[in-house]
């Protein structure tokens, strides 16, 4: 996969969940917030497992995974999800050597900047409202500086889908981990409340704060990741009771993301990449994710095989079939 990505790469970090609201037998059943039926007003929790997923984009803009585990607390010798996470930080370092590592504001924690300043990565974290910044020798409320500041810098940014206009400005101040100087970046514009970005790049001109907050936008396609990992291929419908089993489901349903990912990457007139865009039949003539379409094509052009796989390929026999007895007195 390191092949597929650009020069600076861009990991995604994410938890998602698997809802078993019915099961009775799996192994370790935890209990989970469920992301399809919660919203920012009220939280729905159902027995489940946890999901940490770490996706690189390609150079086509598509996400593909290089970490995905499920787990749960109820695990014997479970240590924390933040060490899950670690995982998955440390192995996007060992891959790159250097990236960029994008999260929501879940992972607005002091561990986590101190994790990505130990591996040497560069980062761009979404955080709360109740965080604490030094700014001035003042220890001042990250939501007080947002109020403070007008963005005077104009931008488009893709955000769920839809462009939009979005204006921007930053600040340089000092994250409560390490003491290290970030830069906070403000977006105004695009939800109710404008967005606080913290990052480790420098910002020295109109165009790096730009592409910072346009980094944080891009972290849409995880969330569609994991759309398109329940929808198409049915994630949380799985009856193997046992973690290791679950997540060796797991792993296969990542290899055939990353299958439709390298295909996404094949140009437009590639006659394979045609061909199963013409089987889809899709309604859009253009699309930004397009791994529903390859699945659908994929499936429709597999669907001609009545017989399964097995006779595409000539089967081996032994030199000899006579039957053979062998007699004992």
């Amino acid at each position: 996969m390191k092949k597929w990505t650009p020069d600076e790469p861009v990991v995604y970090i994410d938890d998602s969940d698997v809802v078993k609201p019915d099961g009775h037998k799996f192994e370790s059943l935890g209990i989970v917030r469920d992301g399809s039926e919660s919203t920012s007003t009220k939280n729905v929790y159902k027995k489940g497992y946890h999901v940490t997923e770490a996706c690189v984009l390609t150079r086509s803009n598509h996400p593909v995974s290089i970490f995905s585990k499920i787990h749960s607390s109820s695990e014997k010798a479970y240590k924390s999800v933040n060490t899950i996470t670690f995982q998955s930080m440390e192995l996007g370092a060992a891959l790159f050597g250097k990236a960029v590592f994008c999260m929501d504001r879940g992972y607005d924690d002091n561990k986590m900047f101190l994790k990505l300043d130990e591996l040497g990565q560069d980062y761009v974290i979404r955080l709360k409202s109740n965080r604490k910044l030094l700014y001035h020798n003042k220890w001042t409320m990250a939501s007080e500086l947002r109020n403070r500041r007008k963005g005077k810098i104009k931008t488009n940014v893709f955000y769920k889908g839809k462009s939009h206009e979005a204006y921007l400005s930053h600040v340089k101040v000092q994250i409560t981990a390490s003491r290290k100087a970030i830069y906070l970046v403000l977006v105004y514009g695009i939800t109710e409340h404008p967005m606080m970005l913290a990052t480790n790049k420098k910002i020295s001109s109109r165009e790096e704060a730009i592409q910072v907050a346009r980094t944080y936008f891009s972290r849409w396609k995880i969330e569609e990741y994991f759309r398109c990992k329940k929808q198409v291929f049915q994630f949380e419908n799985f009856r193997v009771r046992k973690l290791k089993a679950i997540n060796a489901l797991n792993f296969y349903i990542t290899l055939c993301m990353a299958f439709l990912g390298l295909v996404s990457m094949g140009p437009e007139t590639n006659a394979l990449k045609v061909s199963i865009i013409k089987t889809a039949d899709p309604v859009k003539q253009k699309v930004f994710f397009c791994y529903y379409r390859l699945a659908k094509g994929i499936s429709g052009i597999l669907s001609y095989a009545k017989e399964g796989v097995r006779l595409w390929f000539r089967t081996k026999r032994p030199k000899y079939r006579q039957l053979c007895l062998k007699l004992t007195v």
